[in-house]
C-alpha cells in the first residue's frame, strides 16, 4: 500500500489524498507501528502513561493495546497525553540543554502508523538536497555533496552558514498544517496532527503547559512534520536553481558578476554554498530570513555567519575546510572528524574511566568498545586516521591509569604482565575482550550518490532515470 501511495502522490504532484485514516488504524499498519515503536532509540523510555514499550512483552497486552487505541481512532474518541519533558545535554554546547518530549506508549504507536501513512505521500515531494530523517539518506550524503560542490571545478567557496533558532520549540502550528493541507484533505488525519501538536507538555516539576507552537523533539512523527515545514527552504532555493536555466546559462550568468546557490539541509541544520561573491552569500541573511517567518521560525544572529571554504566550518561533526595538499600547490577540500566532535568522544571515554568501582575491567572495555567503534564508524568516512590513532592513545591512557586507580600498588611491569596483554601494542584485556583500537577502522571516501538515491517505494533503476 505505501508503494501505491508513493506512486500516486509521484504519478500527480497536485493530487490531495482523502480517506487515509481507514489505513492509519488498520490492523497491519498498526502491528508494523508497534514494531517501530518497540525497536526504537527511545523505547526504553516510558511518558506521562509511565508504560515503557520495550518492556510489554506480553502478546496479550500487546493485542489489547493495539486493540483498544484502533477502536479509539476509529471511533474518533482518540486523545494523545501531554509528552513528558526531559531536559538533556545539548551536543556539542557545553552546559546547554535542549528539551525532549516523551509520548505515551498509544501516542507512539498512533505517531507510528500516521508516518507509515504520510511519509510515502511526503517524500514525493521532498527535493533530493534535504537528508535528515528520510529513508535511505544518512548525514555522509550531506557532507560529501557540500565536499563535491565546494571542490574544483564548481568552485562553490562562499559557505552561507545558518542556525534556526529553536527550531522545534517555535515552528508555527498554523503553518505546518497549511503545508500539510497541500497534500492531505482527510479531516480526520489533519485532526489527529493538530492534537497531536497541542496536546501539551508535562514539565519535570509535573506542571501541565499548553504547546501554542513547536512539535516537541522525541515523537515519532516529528521528524516527518519539520521536514514537510523546513522543505519550504529547498523549495525555495531549487526554483531557484531551475530558473537559471542550463550549465552554460549559468556561467553566463556569473560571467556577468551574478551568482548561482545550492541549500544542503540536514532536518534543521543548513548551509547554502554559494559561487560567487561574499556580497552575494551576505545577502542571503534577509532572503532566508523571509522565507522563515511565514514558519514562525528566524535565524540565530550569533550562529549564523558567511564564512570561506579555505576557512572552514564544522556540519554535523564534520570540518570542512579546503587546504594545500602536502608536498604540492594545489588545494584539496578536507572532511575531517571536527574538535567538538573529538572532545565529545573524549568525554564519553573520561566519563567511564572516572567510574573505579565498574564490576570489572571487561564491563569498562565492553562499554568502551561500543561508544567508540560507533563514533569511528560515523567518522570513517573522511580524513580520520591521524584522529583515530590519537584518539587510541588517550584511551590507552585512560584505562591504564584507571587499572592503576583499582588496584593499589601496582607497578607497571605487572600491569602489563597481567591487564595489558592484547595484542598488537598491550592492549587492556580481560578474558576475551580486548579494547578495541580506533585505528583499525579502514578510512574511505564516501562518494556523493547524486539525485539519484531511491526511496524504499521505488527501484534504483527509477530512481536512476529520474
Amino acid at each position: 500500500m505505501q508503494t501505491k501511495l508513493h506512486r500516486w502522490a509521484t504519478e500527480d504532484p497536485g493530487r490531495v489524498f482523502d480517506d487515509l485514516i481507514n489505513l492509519v488504524y488498520h490492523p497491519d499498519f498498526l502491528v508494523v507501528a508497534w514494531n517501530r515503536v518497540r525497536t526504537n532509540k527511545g523505547a526504553r523510555t516510558a511518558g506521562v502513561d509511565w508504560v515503557v514499550p520495550s518492556a510489554l512483552d506480553d502478546e496479550r497486552d500487546v493485542a489489547a493495546l493495539l486493540a483498544g487505541v484502533r477502536a479509539q481512532v476509529k471511533a474518533r474518541t482518540f486523545t494523545p497525553l501531554p509528552v513528558r519533558e526531559r531536559m538533556i545535554p545539548k551536543s556539542g554546547a557545553s552546559g546547554k540543554l535542549r528539551r525532549l518530549g516523551i509520548p505515551s506508549a498509544a501516542d507512539r504507536l498512533v505517531q507510528a502508523s500516521l508516518v507509515l501513512v504520510l511519509e510515502p505521500i511526503f517524500e514525493a515531494d521532498f527535493k533530493p538536497v534535504s537528508y535528515g530523517f528520510r529513508p535511505r539518506r544518512r548525514a555522509q550524503d550531506a557532507i560529501a555533496e557540500m565536499h563535491f560542490l565546494s571542490s574544483d571545478p564548481r568552485k562553490y567557496h562562499w559557505v552561507f552558514e545558518a542556525d534556526i533558532e529553536a527550531c522545534f520549540d517555535q515552528l508555527s502550528h498554523t503553518a505546518l498544517l497549511r503545508r500539510v493541507r497541500q497534500r492531505i484533505a482527510d479531516k480526520r488525519v489533519l485532526a489527529l496532527i493538530k492534537a497531536f501538536l497541542r496536546a501539551g507538555i508535562m514539565s519535570e516539576a509535573g506542571q501541565i503547559r499548553d504547546s501554542v507552537t513547536g512539535t516537541p523533539q522525541g515523537g515519532l512523527a516529528s521528524p516527518l512534520l519539520a521536514n514537510v515545514a523546513l522543505s519550504a527552504l529547498d523549495e525555495h532555493f531549487c526554483a531557484k536553481w531551475d530558473a537559471s536555466g542550463d550549465p552554460s546559462a549559468r556561467y553566463r550568468h556569473r560571467k556577468r558578476g551574478g551568482a548561482t546557490y545550492r541549500i544542503v539541509r540536514y532536518a534543521d541544520d543548513f548551509v547554502i554554498m554559494v559561487c560567487g561573491l561574499r556580497a552575494h552569500a551576505d545577502a542571503l541573511h534577509d532572503e532566508v530570513a523571509g522565507v522563515l517567518a511565514p514558519l514562525g521560525l528566524r535565524l540565530s544572529p550569533s550562529k549564523t555567519r558567511v564564512i570561506h571554504i579555505d576557512d572552514g566550518f564544522d556540519f554535523l561533526g564534520f570540518h570542512i575546510q579546503r587546504r594545500t595538499k602536502k608536498g604540492t600547490a594545489r588545494k584539496y577540500v578536507y572532511t575531517y572528524p571536527s574538535k567538538k566532535a573529538l572532545a565529545s568522544v573524549m568525554g564519553k571515554v573520561r566519563a567511564l574511566t572516572a567510574r573505579e568501582r565498574h564490576p570489572s575491567l571487561t564491563v569498562l572495555l565492553v562499554q568502551l568498545n561500543r561508544a567508540v567503534r560507533g563514533w569511528c564508524n560515523y567518522f570513517r568516512y573522511g580524513v580520520s586516521k591521524a584522529t583515530f590513532s590519537y584518539l587510541d592513545q588517550y584511551i590507552w591512557r585512560r584505562v591504564s591509569r584507571w587499572l592503576l586507580k583499582r588496584h593499589d600498588g601496582i607497578n607497571w611491569k605487572t600491569l602489563y604482565r597481567r591487564y595489558l596483554t592484547g595484542r598488537p601494542g598491550h592492549l587492556p584485556a580481560e578474558g576475551k575482550v580486548v579494547l578495541f583500537r580506533a585505528s583499525t577502522v579502514p578510512v574511505i571516501r564516501y562518494r556523493w550518490r547524486g539525485h539519484s538515491i531511491s526511496t524504499p517505494w521505488t527501484s534504483e533503476s527509477a530512481a536512476n532515470t529520474a
